[in-house]
């Protein structure tokens, strides 16, 4: 056949019968192309060049020349249909779009392809027709109509994807899908969702209140249930009427056919070429689905599925980050008589940006217990793995019976030695319940808060040394020992910086917020725990926090016998000074403060010459002993049989003095022999105690302004 010009609206007419499809499409408007996706090639025959207003020697078989005649926004969204249909296996597609004549007038063209894909599926060849449509849509109304179903359904999409962009957790999606603002966006009346879980689905949100079917909350996939079957079909499926519903799904029909349900569309949720999960939309006021609709709903299946998937690796990210933290932390606290203790914990809520925040609580010897907050730099697994290791390694130091200082020194060295460039700041509290007495080391640490029994909370500035790891590298292993003074219903607080340090915020006045807090927070421990978390902890931001609560219980009660017990290791210098102040701090509690430096010089004695005489450390014990008169009783014993004679000074004075001083200073003394070594005691007796008694506060001390 000769190929004859097309000229629309004056095709000369045809004798032939039947008419070649070279005629019929001509005078239907309507040009065919084919287009090479391998060369980027695509042919255009006369009347296809026709719908774009184009002469043949003006097209050079590049699409990107057809650009002139189509504007800028259809063009943008023609690439991306295109685009979207080859990514997804579609054999085809169609749409209507807008094209500008040479005089600048704007028509409306449909156009309609069928991809050709190889054996693998890869597709390289689309061959299909275009054609002018402008007859169709010429009036404004139905132009203006189309116009509007586009708006909005670009509009729908976008505003959906961008409010779900803000969700984080499976949580968050389903909260913005259900709000007012979500289901007006998606023009239903209520949603159900559902996940896959192995060969179930689970209902992660049921609709309409009271919409909940019993049986329904997990589902197989091989039941008769509308959600179970687009996840097995990966199609949607639309029901258009209350009879369709019943007819299609009886075992759920008439659990639901109370609720004013019209019609309803459930799609598969597709992510990665996977179903995770499946959506239903209800309406209470719709009959039909339209195409527009159906390629709306499908739009907002495909980018719900997204951002669900996103939500999902979340969710499963911060539960395994969350299960790796609480493994390392203690799973019970000790109940240590003569204390309550209370302790919180939240971890971080960005996923895997967990922290090495951590907290313990040590049953010691004697009654003691030993209280940590620490925090490992970073948030990451490889901070927790590192938290985990040293709160064990402290606990393990505690536990031998090392002084405070010796534990904080050994983590130190201990955390150098594991090879890792993090660093942890610690507080360590060693805490006698009996005496109130507490030792106090800080590792580059927030100092502690100690809440008084009127209220006034306080700040104990304890002069610390470098954090942990650090005060190796630069040589200063030195962490000074502060008493501190706890009198029977005064609470000490110790915290990690996520509870008190606001992103971008001071920290000092995070820390006049938690005292303010403390202040004010019910005297009750555990509800005061609850109250500083519910406060602070949505203030804090995403940082994980730690915090414990330490509380004296009772009250002094005249003519009971307070008891102090203390082991110093032979191999620990700094344990006779820590000795020697703990003691001391302990006798100013019980009230006997005239007499504090006398003791304090005969415990110095005693103890060193044990030290000095025997291959073992020397247990110390210290006792107010009941009775008509105040006395107090210090015991000295090691494991050597030698017993001790009192001598007079040699000729340098340097040697001979422990026993005449203890004689000169101690009422009354004596050894005893035992069978694994001796015991040396003395005894002091008290003036009575004043009425009226307050505890000493440590120069330490600062009240924090409101």
């Amino acid at each position: 056949m000769v190929d004859q010009e097309v000229v629309w609206g004056a095709t000369a007419p045809t004798h032939e019968w039947p008419a070649s499809p070279e005629v019929s499409l001509a005078l239907n408007r309507m040009g065919t192309f084919d287009w090479n996706l391998d060369t980027g090639l695509m042919h255009l025959d006369a009347s296809g060049l026709e719908v774009f207003d184009l002469l043949p020697h003006e097209y050079d078989l590049r699409p990107t020349t057809l650009a002139l005649r189509v504007p800028a926004a259809e063009g943008t969204r023609l690439d991306a249909l295109v685009a979207q249909a080859l990514k997804n296996g579609s054999d085809g597609y169609g749409v209507y779009f807008r094209t500008r004549s040479r005089e600048g007038t704007l028509r409306w063209a449909h156009t309609q392809g069928r991809i050709q894909r190889d054996a693998v599926g890869r597709p390289y060849r689309i061959i299909g027709v275009v054609r002018d449509a402008t007859g169709e849509l010429d009036h404004s109304a139905e132009r203006l109509a189309l116009d509007d179903v586009r708006r909005r359904q670009t509009s729908v999409v976008e505003e959906t994807t961008a409010a779900l962009a803000h969700a984080r957790t499976v949580a968050d999606v389903i909260d913005v899908l259900q709000d007012s603002s979500g289901m007006g966006r998606l023009g239903a009346t209520s949603l159900v969702m559902g996940l896959v879980e192995g060969s179930r689905i689970h209902l992660v949100a049921e609709g309409q209140p009271g919409s909940f079917v019993p049986g329904t909350e997990y589902t197989r996939l091989d039941q008769n249930y509308p959600m179970s079957e687009v996840v097995r079909t990966l199609t949607p499926r639309y029901i258009t009427s209350r009879d369709d519903f019943a007819d299609s799904y009886p075992l759920l029909w008439p659990d639901i056919a109370h609720l004013n349900i019209s019609a309803a569309a459930y799609l598969p949720l597709i992510a990665q070429g996977r179903p995770i999960g499946a959506i239903g939309l209800l309406y209470s006021d719709k009959e039909i689905f339209t195409p527009d609709e159906r390629n709306l709903v499908v739009a907002l299946g495909s980018s719900i599925a997204q951002s669900l998937k996103r939500a999902m690796l979340y969710d499963q990210e911060h539960d395994l980050a969350k299960s790796l933290q609480q493994a390392m932390l203690p799973r019970s606290i000790p109940s240590v008589s003569g204390t309550r203790i209370a302790v919180r914990y939240r971890s971080a809520r960005l996923g895997r940006d967990i922290g090495g925040d951590w907290y313990d609580v040590i049953r010691l010897p004697g009654g003691r217990v030993g209280a940590v907050i620490g925090d490992v730099q970073g948030h990451d697994t490889h901070a927790t793995a590192v938290m985990g290791q040293l709160r064990i390694v402290l606990r393990a130091y505690a536990a031998e019976g090392h002084a405070p200082a010796t534990v904080m020194a050994r983590a130190s060295l201990f955390l150098q030695e594991l090879d890792t460039d993090r660093f942890a700041t610690c507080i360590y509290a060693e805490a006698d319940p009996s005496t109130g007495v507490l030792q106090v080391v800080r590792a580059g640490h927030i100092d502690p808060l100690l809440r008084q029994t009127d209220g006034t909370c306080r700040q104990v500035l304890v002069p610390g040394g470098l954090p942990l790891g650090l005060s190796v590298q630069f040589g200063r292993l030195e962490y000074p020992v502060t008493p501190v003074e706890l009198e029977p219903g005064e609470t000490l607080l110790m915290c990690t910086d996520g509870l008190v340090e606001q992103p971008g915020g001071d920290l000092d006045d995070g820390l006049r917020l938690f005292a303010e807090l403390v202040r004010q927070g019910p005297y009750e421990i555990e509800e005061l725990a609850d109250h500083l978390c519910e406060v602070l902890g949505e203030r804090s931001g995403e940082d994980d926090m730690a915090l414990l609560l330490l509380r004296r219980e009772g009250t002094e009660t005249p003519g009971l016998e307070h008891r102090l017990h203390q082991y110093i290791a032979p191999a620990d210098p700094e344990a006779l000074s820590v000795s020697r102040h703990t003691i001391c701090a302990a006798v100013r509690t019980w009230g006997a403060r005239e007499r504090s430096d006398e003791i304090e010089l005969v415990v110095d004695e005693l103890v060193t010459n044990a030290l000095l005489h025997t291959d073992d450390g020397a247990t110390v014990t210290v006792r107010l002993m009941a009775g008509a008169e105040r006395r107090l009783r210090l015991d000295v014993a090691d494991r050597s049989s030698t017993l001790p004679r009192r001598r007079e000074p040699g000729e340098a004075g340097v040697s001979g003095r422990g026993l005449l001083l203890v004689d000169r200073l101690a009422d009354i003394w004596g050894v005893e022999s035992r069978g694994t070594g001796k015991s040396v005691w003395c005894e002091f007796v008290l003036p009575d105690r004043p009425t009226g008694h307050s505890a000493h506060r440590a120069p330490h001390d600062r009240e924090l302004p409101g």
